[in-house]
């Protein structure tokens, strides 16, 4: 048997925490999901002033994440190189899921909507990087 770490409550409220303060930082308005190991929401939190829409593509971006065990960046970067049979997948082909690997596993990510993809991406980013400075 393989012993996998889940995500607590506190864990997925620094993560958050982070990626808000992220957000603010930079003056933008997102939407923040984060999600365990098995795509499941854990979090869903829309800023003031956040796009309507963000709120329902952030949790997407971060199941696609979880499920592919890459950033949505990649599926992103696939639709626009011409590969448009990934717009068939199960998956959201658009920046700004972020995988959270602990020793090596998959055990959630963080999916955040709102801004431009690389910015959603910074965001999200900033929150994995909160519970892996606590690891």
């Amino acid at each position: 048997m393989k012993n996998i770490k889940a995500l607590t409550l506190d864990d997925v409220k620094r993560i958050a925490a982070a990626a808000e303060a992220e957000a603010r930082a930079q003056g933008w308005a997102v939407s923040i999901a984060v999600c365990d190991g098995g795509g499941h929401a854990l979090w869903l939190q829309r800023m003031d002033g956040a796009p309507l829409m963000s709120a329902a593509v952030a949790p997407e971006k971060a199941r696609t994440s979880v499920l592919t065990g890459k950033p949505s960046k990649a599926f992103e970067e696939m639709v626009n190189n011409g590969r448009i049979a990934a717009l068939a997948m199960p998956v959201v082909p658009l920046e700004g899921g972020e995988p959270i690997v602990v020793d090596g596993t998959i055990i959630g990510a963080v999916g955040v909507s709102g801004v431009k993809a690389g910015e959603d991406a910074q965001v999200a980013r900033a929150g994995v990087a909160a519970l892996a400075e606590v690891k």
